[in-house]
């Protein structure tokens, strides 16, 4: 009986939860984050390039 209580009592491994929560919550705003700008940077990439080959900016 004592053991369960002292299980019941032990905070550490909601708080090891929490944490994993709060870093998987950051690994998909940081991975959202990256897609939309690997998207503008790809179009970025794209103009310039079609700028360098004809010599007028569009």
């Amino acid at each position: 009986m004592k053991f369960i209580n002292k299980l019941l009592r032990d905070e550490q491994g909601a708080t090891a939860i929490e944490y994993g929560l709060i870093a998987a919550l950051i690994a998909v705003a940081a991975i959202g984050a990256m897609s939309a700008l690997g998207d503008q940077l790809g179009s970025t990439f794209s103009e310039v390039s079609t700028t360098m080959q004809t010599g007028e900016p569009q």
